[in-house]
């Protein structure tokens, strides 16, 4: 349902500001939260105007945002995620500032988000933590949440994505409604928060952080919507999902050099004090290698997916990589690599033949097997994760 406009700003008044709240059951704390935000917007002179997202609240919600005099957009799609993106979509603002109906966000310190926004920033994310000079009230956050996981995420948001933020959970933020069109917002969940900071981080975009207060949840019907460890374990993953360097190539190239390390000190049958490198050492660097050279591709194939379907933006070095090796020269790397290993493998049969197949030197021959098979694998690993890049141009011929 749609209500009357705030009394903020008539239509006739070019919107400044939309403040999104998702809602959900918040009846103990919605009306708090739009009579803040309304007295904001009028004190600091912002023409706006105030969204509730509702995603089926059934407490009478809808019915105290609305008298208070805002616009209640009803979000069929269930999610975090998916009720902002409801009220953005209906949003009319130039600037959207989005945070929660639960009064631990006092939406009075909006007027410091436009005011960085109009500094000509897009994304201006809120900060609770001391480390970016926020404030968390007594009681107002978990101590596994403030000490543990909210710093943990917040340091690798920063080195995977070098997002300059604090606290990558904090859900009160502005941003300029351009930026989110540009981005792409996919997560229907608790993820959408943290996917706008990758992909604007990603994308280049101006972002600032603003000092804020975290107080006490204010609901007394419901505990919060938060869980710690399963929403901890799902930022993780699409953490890891949007860096498939951390997630594939990193630990890959890290196997590879230990495989051909070992390839490098068993071949010859290097001693190492009362050690003898030999076929053993070969098989397990082999199983390094073979794993390790997975990983790669796997970080190949998830890039360019990522990119051609707009999960990630694209990336200059994945172009140049492409330019250099094609998909053609991909699949004559693997076939050339194949042939080897076959080729290597032939030689230990034909050897065989001429022992009329009879007992072999293991402590000899294996030092031919194992090179040839992982070399043969490695090709037809090649070979496959080419064929697989080429479908993921389909869709740009």
């Amino acid at each position: 349902m749609d209500t009357q406009d705030p009394p903020s700003f008539t239509k006739s008044d070019s919107v400044e500001l939309s403040v999104v709240m998702p809602c959900l059951n918040e009846a103990d704390t919605v009306a708090v939260c739009v009579e803040k935000a309304l007295r904001a917007m009028k004190s600091a002179d912002i023409a706006g105007e105030v969204i509730v997202a509702d995603n089926g609240s059934t407490d009478g919600s809808c019915e105290i945002a609305a008298k208070l005099g805002a616009r209640v957009v009803d979000v069929e799609a269930k999610g975090y995620g998916s009720a902002l993106m409801g009220g953005i979509a209906a949003a009319s603002g130039k600037y959207v500032l989005m945070g929660d109906a639960d009064d631990s966000y006092d939406f009075l310190e909006l007027p410091g988000f436009v005011e960085k926004l109009r500094q000509g920033f897009d994304l201006v994310q809120g900060c609770r933590l001391p480390s970016g000079g926020g404030v968390v009230a007594e009681g107002a956050m978990p101590w596994s949440h403030r000490w543990l996981g909210n710093p943990v995420f917040s340091l690798l948001v920063r080195i995977w994505f070098h997002a300059p933020i604090h606290d990558v959970y904090c859900g009160m933020r502005g941003f300029s409604k351009a930026m989110y069109e540009r981005l792409g917002q996919r997560c229907t969940g608790m993820e959408f928060a943290t996917e706008m900071i990758i992909k604007a981080s990603l994308s280049g975009e101006k972002i600032a952080e603003v000092p804020i207060t975290l107080h006490k949840d204010g609901r007394v019907a419901h505990p919060p919507h938060l869980k710690t460890v399963r929403d901890g374990w799902r930022t993780l993953r699409f953490f890891l999902m949007c860096t498939p360097r951390w997630l594939f190539l990193v630990p890959g190239c890290a196997l590879m050099l230990a495989g051909l390390l070992g390839f490098a000190l068993a071949l010859p049958g290097i001693h190492i004090g009362r050690a003898t490198l030999d076929a053993h050492t070969l098989l397990f660097s082999s199983l390094f290698l073979l794993c390790g050279y997975q990983g790669a591709v796997f970080a190949l194939l998830a890039k360019t997916f990522a990119v051609s379907e707009g999960i990630l933006p694209a990336d200059r070095r994945l172009d140049r990589f492409y330019s250099i090796l094609s998909v053609e020269s991909l699949l004559a790397i693997g076939t050339a690599m194949g042939l080897v290993g076959c080729g290597i493998l032939l030689m230990v049969l034909f050897g065989w033949c001429q022992s009329d197949f009879g007992p072999l030197d293991y402590s000899k021959t294996m030092r031919w097997v194992i090179p040839g098979a992982t070399a043969a694998a490695l090709g037809f690993q090649t070979l496959l994760g080419a064929f697989f890049v080429s479908i993921l141009f389909l869709r740009r011929c």
